[in-house]
């Protein structure tokens, strides 16, 4: 079996990210394999009103997310230069952040629900088609 020498590993610090990063955890040598990402969208939508919200906003959803990127980095020995933290498009700052740093593996969390795009949810399922690397969907209970 191939051993992954760079994994990069979306997260989602507002939800369970936990499973995803004991799971790269498992396949990494170590730590020092992982980088870690958490993709800021640029605006937020609030239902029902569907208004969008960004400019302090974001920059304030942004600063709380390197917090807490940093705590989940230090916590499990990852170095701080290997914790990602890009605004825009998920699957598309994860494309082109595995790209950048050469990574061999994308550890991502996924939904079980209903149909494809649930199942997988549509972060997951758009970063599976279009990585050029290998991809670890691990299903979030």
């Amino acid at each position: 079996m191939k051993t992954y020498q760079r994994i990069l590993v979306a997260i989602d610090i507002y939800s369970e990210y936990d499973q995803v990063l004991k799971r790269a955890l498992l396949v990494a040598k170590n730590a020092s394999h992982l980088s870690i990402v958490f993709v800021t969208l640029p605006t937020t939508y609030f239902q029902p009103y569907i208004s969008a919200v960004g400019g302090d906003y974001v920059a304030d959803i942004h600063k709380q997310a390197k917090t807490r990127l940093d705590e989940i980095g230090q916590t499990n020995n990852i170095p701080n230069k290997q914790l990602y933290l890009p605004i825009g498009n998920a699957a598309e700052e994860i494309h082109t952040l595995a790209n950048e740093i050469n990574a061999d593996l994308i550890v991502i969390g996924t939904h079980g629900r209903s149909g494809i795009k649930l199942l997988l949810g549509s972060t997951a399922n758009s970063v599976l088609h279009g990585a050029k690397q290998d991809v670890l969907a691990v299903r979030l209970i």
